[in-house]
Order: structure tokens, then C-alpha cells, then sequence
């Protein structure tokens, strides 16, 4: 009898389960995305179908298909199951997993893949915890996380696994979900109402890469429409509003502490420096909707004004400290206009990275030479001391002799003769003032 009640609960829960769960794949070939990995001549699908796959951390954005895939590696290598949350689980929860995990392997010789969702959010004991247990080969870890690897996890676990990479889903894969959600039995039926050509579109950009996004989106939208019906409103279909009204607003995936965030600020920096002012307040925009903070994002254009403006444009500078002081002065959201601003005006300003490259220069002398004797003539003669050790003798004051005095020597005498600084041809820096970069 409870086998009875049991399948008519897991019955019930199939159907009330939510689309992107119904339409979770059973196989490979039904994943949609992720060619690069499921393709028949990929490593990722040659090891899942000779059974020799290793410890693996599949890295990519929310809704790429990591724990569906973790799932269909575990029913294609006949292992059990078993999943954690970094979010939810301790160690204690691991150490419960692991110790499962020795049990089947000792009575019944079953493999375990152990999945475990978010694996970034561990500490490094927690992740240490499950070194022995990869190096033994008591469980088959697969990983799955959002952030950079190379930053989340250890080196020393890192170096046990293998990591595979899922990307954003495209237009076409998105395409293919929508027209499984309708086609499936499971999926939302064929009297379900149609999404117009338009709306279709629009979801298709409102899941931006997201496949579980996309079918929690059409099922809202879905669910709306029928409600309407239920009030005597017309439900034949799904148009654009209802598809932003399910939508509503979306938090952008951009960790301030992780791999996003790297990746945004350096594009936005190389748009400035590549001149594409469009590219550069897309990017900046895309940090501030996020909730970066703008005094960081003033700190980048001060910094980037001297290191790749510079002597190029002498006013970039200034553009710049006065663009973080009139943010301070004023705030949000106001405060984002002379950001922009500056923006603007460091992407379309002639490019110079010579105060970079000389700081550089002039740091690698000193490490090399140490503190070189300055010349006497360069010392100060303020004392008769000063001046009976002969400081200042020989020294020509410029001011004197119009300006300059051709053949100086102010450089140590090791260092006489040797330069760091090679100004570029570009803007005022140049030499010729007409030959902008």
C-alpha cells in the first residue's frame, strides 16, 4: 500500500513540478547547447561513453545545463547519485556523503558521483575535505560553479579535476527549448496559448543565455494567460507584455568579488584604450546597473587618464579627478553623467602609456643600481660645509641660459647617457602637434 501512495505522489509531483524540471533532458543527446562538450568527437562525450570519467568542474553561467549534465553522467556511468549544495551543506553533510559513499563501494561495488552545486561558496577546509576522497577515487566529484576556477577553489583540488566549460545558450538553442515546452508531453500542452512572433523574440532576449530562465519566464506567461481565460479574457496568446510582465526585472550576473567582475572591468578599460567610446559606456552602464561602486569605476578612469591618456592629453587628467569630484559632490543617480563624461573623453583622446612605461623603466634602474651617488654639482650649497665639499660647484642655473643647458648631466655617472623616456607620436605629446593617435 505505501508502494501505492508513494507512486501517486511521485505522479502528482511530475505534475506539479516546475517546466524546466519536467523538461529536464534523460539523455545527452537531448541537452540543447553545449555543442562543444556533446558533440560526438569532444573529449567530454568520449569519456562519458567509454565510463572513464574523471573528477570535473563544470564552469559556466545559471541555466548552461551543469546539473543536468552532472545528472546524466551518473546515469551514463551507472553510479549513484548523490548531490550537496555548498550553500546548504557543511562538512558535516560531506563527511555523511563520503562515509555513504565507502558503504556502497564496500557492499555493493556501486560507484558514487558526487555533484555538488555552487562549489565556490565552500571554505577551504571544506573543500580540503574532499581531497582524499578524489585522490582515492571513493567518489567521482563533479563540480558545477559560476565563478573562475582558478580563483574559487584550491590548487590542490583544482589540480585533482578536470574543467570543462559551458557557455551562455544561444538564440537557436533558446528557440528549440520554447518549441520543446510546447511539443512535449510533459511540457505545457498543446492547447497551451502560443506566444506571438514578436513576444517570442522578446523572451528569447529577456533569458539572455538562461535556459531555466527561459521556461520559468513561458510558464508565468502561460499560467497568466490562462487566469485571463478563467475571467472571461481573451488567452488565444502570449503577447510582448505579458512576457515583461512575467520577466519583471532582472538582476544582471556580475559578482563584484568574482570572475564577472574581472572580465567587465577589463573590457571596459580596453574599450577606452582601443578608442570605442560606444563599447566603453556600454560596459560602464553594465557595471553601474549592476551595483558596482562608482568610486571604484573613478579610480579606474583617474588611474587609466595617467597610464594610457597621459602626455598624449595633458587635460585628460583633470577630466577625470574633476569626473570623480563631481560624483562625490552630487551622487546618484546624477552622478553618472559626468562618469560618462569622462568616459567619452578618455575613449576619443589621442593615447600615450608613456608615463607607464617610463615609471617602469626608472623603477627597474634603481632595483639594479641601488642608490647611486648624485651628482656633486646637484647638491644643495646652502652651507659652508656644503660648500667647502665642493656641493654645487659647476652647476648652471637654465633660467640663465634661456631655458635649457644642452649636455647636462643630472643622471648619476653610471647612469649618464642611458634613456627611459621615448615620448610617443601622438597628440601633444608628439613633435608634431598635427599628428593625433
Amino acid at each position: 500500500m505505501s508502494d501505492l501512495f508513494s507512486s501517486a505522489a511521485e505522479r502528482e509531483a511530475s505534475r506539479t513540478a516546475p517546466l524546466a524540471e519536467r523538461l529536464r533532458p534523460r539523455v545527452l543527446d537531448e541537452v540543447v547547447g553545449q555543442r562543444a562538450l556533446l558533440d560526438r568527437d569532444r573529449l567530454f562525450r568520449r569519456l562519458v561513453e567509454a565510463d572513464r570519467v574523471p573528477s570535473m568542474v563544470l564552469w559556466g553561467p545559471p541555466g548552461t545545463g551543469k546539473t543536468t549534465l552532472a545528472r546524466l553522467v551518473a546515469e551514463a556511468t551507472a553510479a549513484h547519485f548523490e548531490a550537496l549544495s555548498a550553500v546548504l551543506s557543511g562538512v558535516s553533510d560531506l563527511r555523511k556523503a563520503l562515509a555513504e559513499a565507502e558503504r556502497r563501494r564496500s557492499h555493493h561495488r556501486e560507484r558514487t558521483l558526487l555533484f555538488v552545486d555552487e562549489i565556490h561558496r565552500w571554505s577551504k577546509s571544506q573543500q580540503d575535505a574532499l581531497l582524499d576522497a578524489v585522490e582515492r577515487g571513493l567518489v567521482t566529484l563533479v563540480g558545477a560553479t559560476t565563478e573562475n576556477p582558478s580563483f574559487e577553489l584550491n590548487a590542490a583540488l583544482l589540480s585533482r579535476t578536470r574543467v570543462f566549460v559551458l557557455e551562455a545558450l544561444e538564440e537557436a538553442d533558446l528557440d528549440r527549448l520554447i518549441d520543446r515546452a510546447y511539443a512535449a508531453p510533459e511540457g505545457l500542452g498543446a492547447s497551451a496559448p502560443r506566444l506571438t512572433e514578436t513576444a517570442r523574440e522578446q523572451l528569447v532576449r529577456a533569458a539572455d543565455g538562461d535556459g531555466r530562465r527561459l521556461l520559468t519566464i513561458l510558464e508565468v506567461a502561460a499560467q497568466d494567460a490562462q487566469l485571463l481565460s478563467e475571467s472571461g479574457g481573451d488567452s488565444s496568446h502570449i503577447d510582448e507584455a505579458r512576457v515583461a510582465e512575467a520577466a519583471g526585472h532582472r538582476a544582471l550576473l556580475y559578482d563584484k568579488a568574482g570572475d564577472e567582475h574581472y572580465g567587465v572591468i577589463s573590457a571596459f578599460i580596453k574599450s577606452m584604450r582601443g578608442s570605442d567610446p560606444d563599447a566603453a559606456v556600454y560596459y560602464l552602464v553594465r557595471m553601474l546597473e549592476a551595483g558596482e561602486d562608482p568610486r571604484f569605476l573613478c579610480r579606474r578612469i583617474v588611474i587609466f587618464a595617467a597610464e594610457d591618456v597621459g602626455l598624449a592629453d595633458p587635460r585628460a587628467l583633470t577630466v577625470a579627478v574633476d569626473a570623480h569630484r563631481a560624483y562625490e559632490l552630487v551622487g546618484l543617480p546624477e552622478g553618472v553623467l559626468p562618469l560618462t563624461q569622462a568616459v567619452l573623453y578618455l575613449a576619443r583622446a589621442p593615447k600615450s602609456n608613456t608615463a607607464l612605461s617610463t615609471y617602469g623603466g626608472a623603477r627597474r634602474w634603481v632595483r639594479e643600481h641601488g642608490h647611486l651617488s648624485v651628482p656633486e654639482k646637484l647638491l644643495p650649497s646652502n652651507t659652508r660645509l656644503q660648500k667647502d665639499r665642493g656641493h654645487g660647484v659647476g652647476y648652471k642655473y637654465p633660467h640663465d641660459l634661456g631655458g635649457y643647458v644642452p649636455g647636462e648631466q643630472y643622471l648619476p655617472d653610471r647612469l649618464h647617457g642611458e634613456t627611459i623616456y621615448s615620448p610617443s607620436l601622438r597628440g601633444e605629446e608628439s613633435d608634431d602637434r598635427s599628428e593625433e593617435g
